[in-house]
């Protein structure tokens, strides 16, 4: 997934400025593609330069409009349909767990409910997320509540599993 698909998605159904394009990051798709001003100024310029957003308005102070053009649209449809998205095989917190029988089992559990807690944040992370989205009936506000359902999910589960670990690990010697 990159960068430039999101921007192209984000503009499929309408036309947009830089600083809209960065709201709509901010209050949806910043939890599962993060991106700074910098990168989505940057991205829009090199896709207008592709052929695959064309700058339909300007305004003051730079302003300017983008829309997505059919290059954009095929290229959306292609990564959509054609091109595999990236599984997520590296995990830093579950490389950690194969070796925490390095520490004492105190640690191993306090390291495990650590786990647990971030999780938690997580998921009250997502929670506020939606109590504060303007959901309508648009379809990136359909799918970007289907998106934030995974996230809930996840973050239940990733803390459930994490509590349970913590249980997993031996006692302390009496």
């Amino acid at each position: 997934m990159s960068l430039r698909h999101a921007l192209l998605g984000l503009l499929a159904n309408r036309s947009a400025s830089g600083y809209d394009l960065l709201k709509a990051f901010e209050t949806s798709l910043a939890n599962v593609w993060p991106a700074t001003q910098s990168q989505v100024y940057g991205e829009l310029g090199k896709l207008s330069a592709e052929g695959l957003l064309d700058v339909t308005a300007e305004g003051p102070r730079g302003r300017k409009e983008y829309s997505i053009t059919t290059s954009g649209r095929t290229e959306l449809r292609h990564w959509l349909v054609e091109v595999e998205p990236e599984r997520v095989r590296r995990s830093g917190m579950l490389l950690r767990v194969f070796f925490l029988d390095t520490l004492d089992p105190a640690e191993a559990r306090d390291y495990l409910a650590a786990q647990a807690a971030a999780a938690a944040g997580t998921h009250a992370g997502l929670r506020e997320v939606e109590a504060n989205v303007e959901w309508d009936d648009s379809p990136l506000s359909m799918y970007g509540r289907i998106a934030l359902e995974y996230g809930l999910r996840l973050s239940q589960v990733q803390r459930e599993w994490a509590k349970w670990a913590a249980e997993q690990v031996a006692p302390p010697a009496q």
